[in-house]
């Protein structure tokens, strides 16, 4: 079952613009993700949470997608995701960036698995302008942001592949707009 979610669970650029997302599921998403390990325990992230239309479409230009398909503005101007979660570090609770990284990691991967089982699906954005979004969104100078990670109703087709033979894995979509993964195989990240 499991496994099933981490399956389920792809990279999505494009979202279903009728579907809205609400503020109680995106405050069960945070949820999950503050009861998520956190190095030594501290605790510093905090996440802000966007499911307006408006805020939504004010953080929309603020990030960058898809660095891999340079020919390719996603998401497509229909497919918006309607909904942000920004996870951010408190510098007041700790200030050190690199020493919790991982629990951005580890927060931002609940957050997707946890909107998955709900029915959603999601994209960790980390190339975004963190001074304008902080700007944008109202931050205190101490809450610095440290991922944004889309939230929304999947509308697009996302199909795992096995690598090429020279092991290239970047991703690519076809001419019907199907977004293929390339994925190493086990016997090959097994050391």
């Amino acid at each position: 079952m499991f496994k099933d979610l981490v399956l389920k669970n792809r990279s999505c650029r494009g979202y279903d613009a009728g579907r809205a997302v609400t503020r109680e599921e995106l405050l069960y998403l945070a949820d999950c993700a503050r009861l998520a390990a956190s190095s030594g325990n501290v605790q510093p992230l905090k996440y802000y949470l966007v499911s307006t239309k408006e805020e939504a479409a004010r953080i929309q230009p603020l990030t960058k997608w898809a660095a891999a398909l340079p020919d390719m503005t996603l998401p497509h101007p229909d497919k918006c995701p309607p909904a942000f979660i920004v996870i951010c570090q408190d510098e007041q609770v700790d200030s050190a960036q690199t020493k919790y990284l991982r629990d951005v990691g580890i927060a931002a991967q609940t957050i997707l698995l946890a909107a998955t089982e709900q029915g959603l699906g999601g994209c960790m954005i980390g190339n975004f302008h963190a001074g304008k979004l902080s700007e944008t969104l109202g931050l205190a100078q101490h809450i610095r942001p440290m991922l944004v990670i889309a939230i929304g109703a999947p509308d697009e087709t996302i199909i795992l592949a096995e690598a090429q033979p020279d092991g290239n894995v970047a991703y690519y979509r076809d001419e019907n707009g199907v977004h293929y993964v390339p994925k190493r195989r086990l016997a090959d990240v097994i050391l």
